[in-house]
């Protein structure tokens, strides 16, 4: 982006026509400030300009900054990222991994991927990327370096039980397919689970393909996962609460100032599951995910089970532009059938100034299908608030050490495991000394009273890198007590 090229698009909205309001100057006045403001910083500052910096990373973002938090700029690179999400692929290597504090361990390798055809294995313990020890960065820091990573080759330095020596690995990565339902499979006889992970173009296609493998109509129940579920598409949200709700029936309304209220509803032509139906949410359940559990809770159709979601009901459009840039823009809001606003209340002070699109709703006297009454004020309140457990200091001490991880490592070097092998006492007793070596020694009353934790976890640790972490999730879900009592509720009781 030359000089040329931003005094010609700054000058093209000089002569856009003027639209004076409310004590604000007009258009061409306030743009003709910012091209002298340029160009004295062009000619005048001390060190060169770089016109891209000065316009991707400080005004447009700046200009942005005051509508909320979502409406954002794209440079080329996060613009092609965006549309590679949107198609639900990314590039990567096709590992899973378990996250710790200055630590990440492989717990799968996907055949067929970068890491597969490399030689990466289960319970090896990646050390360092492209020169970087990992043993010094924090959660935040590890997930950001390999999301970075993932966008060219990466070295990687392995250490591998056994091999008194590192491995190293050069890893390209490829473009991947990514499935929106991570998860499928029963909990009890009758009774699904599915995970989805977001809300792609291929969303309701696969969750329907997904009951039908486990049953289809036939099902007595079914347990939907939306949480840590950040949304997406809403034709995809919309598809996936067509398949539950009779047709006619209320999905979601938009309503904006520049754009005209639009409802969506079930088609007419749908022929919609009629089986028992909870939904599980959390407080990063967000956007798409947010309108399937608000449609399927105001129509009765649902209980929604966990804590209350995030609260992001702002419709964005996103407009390309030149040079291979873009902007999402919020343009409207998304209401449940009920009339809730989805979205939260953003900054108080921006309300009163009417800065805000977002809004809570003025009205608190929210009823269901059924008269139920539904709270109202931004997100979606679950109809019975599950909290998850506070770990014990046991517990907190063996994850923060990633102990069933590594132990799961050196167990599987001298066992092996099938789908029918279970944690004995005498594996118990191995793991309690294992620990001891390291250094890690509960009382008696602290083991006993984390027993049947422990062995849960290290069941599912050791699935995770015998069998692969589908495997493994069908043993941790065991314990979750979200998902416990969601079968509850389906079975009645």
């Amino acid at each position: 982006m030359n000089r040329a090229v931003i005094l010609t698009v700054l000058a093209t909205a000089l002569c856009a026509p003027q639209r004076a309001a409310d004590g604000l100057d007009p258009l061409p006045g306030q743009v003709k400030r910012f091209i002298d403001v340029y160009s004295i910083m062009e000619s005048m500052n001390a060190d060169p300009v770089n016109s891209e910096q000065a316009f991707y990373q400080g005004a447009i973002p700046g200009m942005l900054r005051k509508l909320d938090p979502h409406s954002v700029f794209f440079d080329p690179g996060q613009f092609e990222q965006l549309k590679q999400m949107q198609a639900s692929t990314h590039k990567g290597f096709g590992s899973v991994v378990s996250l710790l504090p200055g630590r990440v361990i492989v717990l799968q390798a996907t055949p067929g991927t970068p890491s597969a055809k490399s030689g990466i294995e289960p319970g090896d313990e990646i050390l360092a990327i492209n020169n970087i020890r990992l043993d010094r960065l924090n959660l935040d820091q590890l997930v950001e370096l390999l999301t970075e990573s993932r966008q060219q080759p990466a070295h990687l330095d392995v250490r591998r039980g056994g091999n008194v020596r590192l491995l190293q690995f050069t890893l390209v990565p490829e473009d991947m397919q990514t499935p929106s339902v991570e998860r499928q499979f029963m909990l009890r006889p009758g009774i699904a689970y599915l995970r989805v992970a977001s809300f792609d173009e291929k969303t309701g296609q696969d969750i329907h393909e997904a009951i039908e493998k486990l049953g289809g109509s036939q099902l007595k129940g079914l347990v939907l996962d939306l949480r840590n579920n950040p949304g997406g598409l809403v034709t995809a949200a919309v598809e996936t609460a067509s398949l539950f709700l009779k047709p006619g029936q209320d999905i979601v309304t938009l309503r904006g100032r520049s754009v005209p209220e639009k409802s969506e509803k079930v088609p007419e032509k749908a022929t919609p599951y009629q089986f028992p139906v909870t939904i599980l949410i959390n407080e990063k359940t967000a956007s798409a995910s947010e309108i399937v559990s608000g449609a399927l809770q105001d129509h009765d159709r649902a209980v929604i089970l966990g804590n209350p979601s995030f609260g992001k009901g702002l419709v964005q459009a996103v407009f390309p532009l030149t040079q291979g840039t873009g902007v999402a823009l919020t343009t409207a809001l998304y209401y449940t059938p009920s009339g809730r606003s989805i979205q939260k209340p953003l900054n108080q002070e921006q309300f009163e100034l009417g800065e805000a699109t977002a809004h809570p709703n003025s009205r608190s006297d929210f009823l269901s299908d059924k008269g139920r009454p539904l709270k109202g004020g931004g997100g979606i309140i679950p109809d019975m608030v599950v909290d998850p457990p506070a770990y014990s200091r046991l517990r907190t001490a063996l994850e923060a050490s990633g102990a069933f991880p590594t132990f799961a490592t050196e167990f599987l070097r001298s066992n092996k495991v099938d789908d029918k092998f279970d944690v004995t006492p005498k594996v118990l007793d191995q793991f309690q000394a294992w620990l001891y070596e390291w250094r890690i020694q509960p009382s008696f009353a602290e083991w006993s009273g984390e027993t049947d934790a422990i062995r849960n976890r290290l069941k599912t640790e050791i699935f995770n890198q015998a069998l692969g972490v589908e495997k493994g999730d069908e043993i941790d879900v065991q314990r979750d007590v979200v998902i416990q009592r969601a079968i509850e509720v389906l079975l009645g009781r």
